[in-house]
């Protein structure tokens, strides 16, 4: 992969700082219970596969038990798209070279009511330069009042920055985490953005403080929840909800065919897929 410049280096010098804050917040909440669970954090790249070559990543997954699975992943890599799928990304379809870089996290938790959360946020390369990204939340049972801090908080993530703009990211969330096959959404929304390249010193600063309040508000949530009882009708609830969840992941989720049109290792790409799930 060619040298960094100063842009690239920023950003991916950001999701890795970023990682590390979340999984310190994400481990001290396990120790709150009494557990020593901590991330495993797996080196990979793309230099071990003979066919690709460019960066790598690390994948950081913990089983603990408050985070039944929880995958923090960032990644940096760089070469050429193949011809078909460069005329699918932006600015690609001039010239397949591409570098990509960015935070990718999937919690899943052990107590159905502790909702579960997706978050990505990430800066590409190709003939144009631009932040993409989002996070959702996922409850398998549902709470008005944790959807509504979920949403106060990536609304005031928007409202601080000119590249933010929350009910147009809102109403692209909802579009984007749906199952037509099912006719339902993933979840209960939250943001999602793409292809944002109007300065990118704004646009850097927006996808810093979407990944501030994630930090500040998904740890509360799972602190309010993470004690309340629950029964086996509830897990049961949370193994079904499961199985939606990964079919989202496999048949509609861009960052999965991002990561297996790269060629990404497989285990960081499938690693928001849940340790159970139920299909009845």
């Amino acid at each position: 992969m060619t040298p960094l410049d100063a842009e690239q280096t920023q950003a991916r010098a950001w999701f890795e700082s970023l990682r590390d804050r979340i999984c310190a917040v994400f481990e001290g909440i396990e120790r709150e219970t009494g557990s020593d669970a901590g991330f495993v954090f797996t080196p990979w790249s793309r230099d071990d596969d003979p066919k690709e070559s460019g960066g790598g990543g690390v994948r950081g997954v913990m089983k603990g038990k408050v985070f039944e699975k929880v995958g923090v992943n960032v990644s940096t890599v760089g070469g050429a798209f193949s011809p078909e799928f460069a005329k699918s990304v932006h600015g690609a379809e001039e010239s397949p070279e591409f570098f990509a870089t960015g935070i990718s996290l999937v919690a899943h938790m052990a107590n159905p009511h502790v909702p579960a959360v997706h978050m990505n946020t990430r800066f590409l390369t190709t003939t144009k330069r631009w932040f993409g990204g989002g996070a959702d939340l996922n409850p398998p049972i549902p709470y008005a009042e944790d959807t509504r801090d979920f949403h106060i908080a990536m609304k005031a993530a928007c409202d601080a920055h000119p590249s933010g703009d929350y009910h147009r990211f809102k109403a692209w969330a909802d579009e984007y985490f749906y199952l037509p096959h099912r006719k339902v959404h993933r979840g209960v929304g939250g943001i999602f953005f793409d292809h944002l390249e109007s300065d990118f010193s704004a646009d850097f600063a927006f996808v810093r403080g979407v990944g501030e309040v994630f930090l500040a508000i998904y740890p509360e949530l799972v602190r309010r929840r993470m004690e309340t009882p629950f029964d086996n009708a509830d897990r049961a609830t949370q193994l079904e909800w499961r199985g939606r969840y990964a079919e989202f992941n496999l048949v509609y989720d861009r960052g999965t065919l991002f990561g297996l049109k790269t060629g990404g290792n497989i285990d960081a790409i499938l690693m928001s897929l849940p340790p159970l799930a139920t299909w009845d």
